[in-house]
């Protein structure tokens, strides 16, 4: 493990603060320079970043899950060593536990603390927090941990935007909400709630017909993919909201009626 000097004209400079990403691919910097890391010890960074403080068994047992927990060890004792000979080693040892140094910046503590933020009704900045998260967690790998730690991480990034979305329209914020729902529907397409939400903010700022425009866009896509059809609750909100408009404009003047309305969840020939 070692700084590349084809990157920069000098070396590591002491006092730089050491940054870990693992959003969009794995890539440990000093500064601004990027440390290589072979691929085996990139592993044993990544959990330990995503997994703080875990005992040596834990780490062990998810890095080398088909070995004995003997060899296992061993394994990850070897690699520990390893790394510390390293100047840049951004490791910490304690007893049974290891964890980063905590001066090592690590993008998806980035991500799970703008998201609580939100939770809490914070107000963090609404470009902050639709940037946060947008690449998956180790694109590529395929590791039991990683496929876990990056559906927690993808699952956490959703409901995010969806309470900002939800926090912008009880405010009337309806610009910035509807930027939060569409970019939470742009990283999950057939999930309903951003669906939902789209609709909700549509009929907030009166837009009737973008409303519906919204729900059949939604419905023609789920019943594309999946065959199904929207829950209950979202053609709800339609059917309660726009009931009392179309039966006020159901008689035309002159006595005349307008042609049937195609009710929500059903096409007319």
């Amino acid at each position: 493990m070692a700084a590349d000097p084809s990157m920069s004209t000098t070396g590591p400079r002491p006092g730089t603060p050491i940054s870990l990403h693992l959003l969009g691919g794995f890539q440990l910097q000093h500064g601004d320079l990027p440390i290589v890391v072979p691929r085996g010890l990139q592993r044993v960074i990544a959990l330990i970043g995503l997994h703080p403080g875990a005992t040596r068994s834990h780490l062990a047992g998810l890095l080398w899950p088909d070995a004995l927990e003997e060899r296992a060890l061993s394994s990850l004792r070897t690699a520990l060593w390893r790394l510390r000979q390293d100047p840049c080693c951004p490791l910490v040892t304690s007893g049974d536990t290891v964890r980063l140094d905590p001066a090592v910046q690590v993008d998806v503590d980035a991500l799970v603390g703008t998201a609580a933020r939100v939770r809490d009704g914070d107000d963090p900045c609404t470009a902050e927090a639709l940037a946060a998260g947008r690449h998956d967690l180790l694109p590529g790998w395929y590791d039991d941990w990683v496929l876990a730690d990056r559906e927690r991480l993808r699952q956490l990034r959703l409901h995010m935007l969806e309470d900002l979305a939800d926090q912008h329209l009880a405010a009337g914020r309806h610009g910035e909400a509807l930027e939060a729902a569409l970019e939470a529907m742009a990283a999950e397409p057939l999930r309903e709630t951003p669906h939902r939400l789209v609709v909700r903010i549509h009929l907030a700022e009166g837009n009737a017909f973008e409303a519906v425009h919204a729900f059949y866009v939604y419905r023609d896509l789920l019943l594309r993919e999946l065959r199904l059809e929207p829950s209950t609750a979202m053609t709800a909100l339609l059917k309660d909201t726009l009931a009392p408009i179309r039966e006020a404009t159901r008689e035309l003047p002159g006595g005349s009626r307008r042609p049937p309305t195609a009710r929500l969840g059903h096409r007319t020939p």
